[in-house]
């Protein structure tokens, strides 16, 4: 296609201002003769106090800066949860708490062992420490006296050693306050936009960096096998094509990178056949490996009001590892400064007017689900099967009931008991593993963490979506770059995981071009 057929053409086309997708927008405008095009679905979060201020997180869900994705029936869990995915700059890091762990070497290992060459601990190390995100631990002024106190007691109650920087050093177990991109000196978030893009929009010095806010990316434009641009429809409903001379750069996230692609004829042939879509490469791996971090709640009602101090009301976490055998913590918790409810009030169950939850997550869940249209037409969302506790041998299920007896340990023990009134949900009286495990499978939740579904690989591994560079295999010049990527996920909350991926690929593509250049 004629390049003047093009509504206007830029070096690279980056779609998604996101976590991944700001940090590669910013760090290939670097070079003032490159010009990058960001496509973004949302609005800007410049003077949007709601998402810049952090501890308002949790009034973004299924407001008007979300996607609200919802899943199909999960006969063994929860089909009611709303998956929430950022419609903002910034994505996910303008949306989510920004907890921020760097992976622990044994995640990044995993991936090389599965063929994602290059991807290992020892290189992907330095990354970590080119981010530009403020990441610090949670203030002194933040930490609330209830958190001090549940950590007080979770180290007595479990043994695990108290942890002051969970980035210092790798760790299998832990508890303490967490590290947080933010200013605690405001409130104010230091996600992927406000680190990495908001320095250039204010001081207007990176005119080869557009943004192409409200604009949704809904279709690929291919020569052949060779990307060279997005199709866009805009705010005000006109559609355009956006021309990339070098690269299109996927970054649109877990759900929304496979939508794309199988809406563009790239994905598994017999689906696509089925619903029409013209198969420009058949690639069976796309949307497929679908993963997350499901986790159930177990809920107090205190016996007086809390502080009021806090960074986001999640300030602390615990890691267990169970299994000593294993390097990786099995077993986490998000300790919440407020009675976490959604769930257990759809079953029946009351919000107490004080309270306090420990969320037990899995860390490295068994279960495997997918991501698959259901319709060619690009305004029908796409079908989410994570397919939760499906895993065999029903460990998934088991972690969830290890984890509520854990937490009923930790509430036996000051100083964290004095706080307490009664147990809310299970409830006091629900103690047999099979209750337990019913009612924590229906009230679980996620802790948004979506990925796998264009999973990198080796070369040869035919369900591998991308290669250790990123590029889709089998076409030219198109890369993805997000947790889609991911073989497996982090044991920890992955948002670093995924800025160091941005990181990296933003230099994996200013090396290709030098080297086409030379």
């Amino acid at each position: 296609m004629a390049e003047n057929t093009y509504a206007k053409t830029y070096d690279y086309v980056v779609v998604g201002g996101g976590t991944a997708g700001s940090v590669i927008a910013s760090r290939l405008t670097e070079d003032p003769d490159v010009t990058v095009a960001v496509i973004e679905g949302g609005p800007t979060d410049i003077d949007r106090e709601d998402v810049l201020t952090l501890r308002r997180w949790l009034g973004l869900l299924g407001g008007d800066l979300d996607y609200e994705y919802t899943t199909t029936e999960q006969p063994m869990g929860n089909s009611h949860i709303l998956h929430s995915r950022a419609k903002v700059l910034g994505g996910c890091s303008s949306h989510n708490t920004l907890i921020s762990f760097k992976p622990l070497p044994t995640d990044w290992d995993e991936w090389e062992a599965a063929g994602a060459t290059g991807w290992g601990a020892a290189r992907m190390d330095p990354y970590f420490d080119k981010l530009r995100n403020n990441i610090v631990r949670v203030a002194e002024k933040d930490q609330n006296a209830i958190a001090k106190d549940w950590i007080e007691a979770t180290k007595t109650a479990t043994g695990v050693p108290e942890v002051v920087g969970f980035n210092d050093k790798p760790f299998h177990d832990g508890v303490g306050f967490l590290d947080l991109a933010y200013h605690p000196e405001n409130n104010k978030r230091s996600s992927a936009s406000v680190a990495y893009l908001h320095p250039h929009m204010e001081a207007g010095d990176r005119p080869n960096l557009t943004l192409l806010l409200e604009t949704w990316a809904y279709k690929l434009e291919l020569d052949g096998k060779r990307a060279t641009g997005v199709r866009v429809r805009t705010k005000d409903g006109e559609e355009q094509l956006i021309g990339a001379r070098r690269e299109v750069v996927v970054c649109a996230g877990a759900i929304d990178s496979p939508r794309l692609l199988m809406l563009s004829g790239i994905g598994p042939k017999k689906d696509l056949q089925e619903l029409g879509i013209p198969v420009v490469h058949d690639l069976p791996g796309v949307g497929e490996n679908l993963q997350d971090h499901p986790e159930s709640v177990i809920v107090w009602e205190t016996n007086r009001p809390l502080p009021e101090n806090s960074a986001m009301d999640s300030d602390a976490a615990l890691f267990v590892r169970r299994d000593a055998s294993q390097e990786l913590p099995d077993l986490m918790f998000h300790f919440y400064q407020i009675p976490f409810t959604d769930n257990p009030e759809r079953l029946g169950y009351e919000r107490p007017e004080h309270g306090v939850s420990m969320t037990p997550n899995i860390p490295k869940s068994r279960a495997r689900g997918r991501v698959y249209l259901t319709s060619a037409d690009p305004e029908v969302k796409p079908a989410l099967d994570f397919r939760y506790f499906t895993d065999e041998d029903g460990y998934d299920a088991k972690t969830l009931v290890d984890g509520v007896k854990i937490a009923r340990d930790i509430a036996r023990t000051e100083p964290f008991a004095g706080w307490l009134k009664r147990e809310v949900f299970p409830g006091p009286d629900v103690t047999s593993d099979e209750q337990l495990s019913e009612l924590l499978r229906k009230a679980h939740h996620t802790v948004y963490h979506p990925s796998g579904t264009c999973r990198m690989g080796a070369i040869d591994d035919e369900l591998a979506v991308v290669d250790p560079e990123l590029k889709i295999r089998g076409l030219e010049s198109i890369r993805v770059v997000d947790a889609s990527v991911f073989p497996t996920l982090p044991s920890v909350n992955p948002m670093i995981g995924v800025l160091m991926a941005g990181e990296k690929a933003a230099e994996m593509l200013a090396e290709s071009s030098e080297g086409n250049q030379a």
